[in-house]
């Protein structure tokens, strides 16, 4: 069996083969009215076709914790029961797929209220709502200047996160992995580029990590002993001076490991505008095989990661322990399928597909 294909276990639960998507924001849930921020037909078909092709696990886009967390009127939400039970229909169908459900629970910070990709980005111009973040630094020249988070505030963002989890287990997910990454609230609140506070929850190394554990511990909490916790960071702010180090990722990862993260999900960048991000393939795998070889963490590798050949090295030579796939299933859905064929590796085909194998 290829290393690729080999089932991995974290607590309790086995996943068939190393091969996961990655959390991809479609922008495509309701922006009002009661179903506000559930997801539909367009996510059971997205998320479904690439159990289908044979994904070990599938991680659903950034989903907000509340209202103000979402990165644009169209997120995910995980906040009511409306969105809970919404989602129970889409695991439900992963699980009869032979996938595992991951649920990836976010708040956008200082990204927040912005118009779709496609309709430009960009801050939206009505009908939005103003971002929060560790100091009232904008994300970058025509942004807003965030609110900055009192402690009580942090307290409650850290409860959603809370209160999230729990409706994720409610709906049927196995995985729930915190964003830490992209410049979103707690990857600002990780990095000095974007966190100038000087209380409880800045500063130095230690304190500007606080809201990552506080919130790791709260999810924790909520989530069963015997199913993993993931948590995904960016490993460098890719700046010169003055942003969150490689270095800065290992050392969290330590910390993350001692509150009960099962995985270490690394990409990078986000908390910065105008710098360099190498575009060469599998250029942040190096940081995943350094947290790994350093702490003992397991870790899950992603960014252009595009071949077969390519995945199954990453994983046969122990940089990372899976691969998260992005763009590349965006293009094939049954890209999972199409490596296992090209490896040797065994994966689940749907029984109305047999006549096709």
């Amino acid at each position: 069996m290829t290393s690729l294909f080999e089932p991995i276990t974290l607590r309790s639960l086995t996943v068939a083969n190393r091969a996961w998507m990655a959390p991809m924001c479609q922008y495509s849930a309701l922006p009002d009215g009661p179903d506000t921020g559930a997801p539909h037909d367009w996510h059971l078909t997205h998320l479904g076709a690439r159990a289908v092709g044979g994904a070990g696990l599938v991680l659903t886009e950034a989903t907000a914790v509340s209202p103000e967390g979402r990165i644009s009127p169209y997120d995910l939400g995980l906040w009511n029961e409306r969105q809970t039970e919404a989602f129970a229909r889409i695991t439900a169908f992963l699980r009869a797929q032979g996938a595992v459900p991951g649920i990836q629970l976010s708040h956008a910070g200082r990204k927040a209220s912005t118009e779709r990709p496609w309709k430009g980005g960009g801050p939206v111009t009505t009908g939005g709502w103003r971002p929060l973040g560790p100091s009232p630094i904008p994300f970058a020249d025509g942004y807003p200047i965030p609110e900055e988070l009192t402690e009580e505030q942090i307290a409650g963002i850290v409860a959603d996160f809370a209160a999230a989890t729990r409706r994720a287990r409610l709906a049927g997910f196995e995985v729930v992995e915190i964003h830490g990454a992209h410049g979103y609230l707690v990857s600002s609140f990780l990095s000095p580029h974007a966190n100038h506070r000087t209380d409880g929850y800045g500063g130095s190394f230690e304190k500007r990590i606080r809201l990552a554990l506080d919130i790791t511990d709260a999810v924790r909490a909520e989530w069963p002993d015997e199913l993993p916790v993931f948590f995904r960071v960016s490993a460098t702010d890719w700046l010169a001076q003055g942003g969150w180090t490689p270095e800065d990722t290992v050392n969290l990862a330590a910390e993350l490991k001692a509150h009960g993260v099962d995985l270490m999900d690394v990409s990078s960048g986000g908390n910065a505008t105008g710098v360099h991000i190498p575009t060469a393939p599998g250029y942040q795998v190096p940081f995943a095989a350094r947290v790994k070889a350093e702490t003992g963490l397991a870790t899950g590798a992603v960014g252009l990661i595009t071949e077969a050949g390519q995945a199954e090295e990453i994983v046969a030579t122990g940089e990372a322990d899976a691969v998260f796939l992005g763009r590349a299933l965006l293009r094939d859905p049954n890209w999972v399928r199409t490596a296992a064929r090209v490896l040797g590796g065994d994966v689940r085909v749907p029984e109305q597909y047999l006549r096709a194998v």
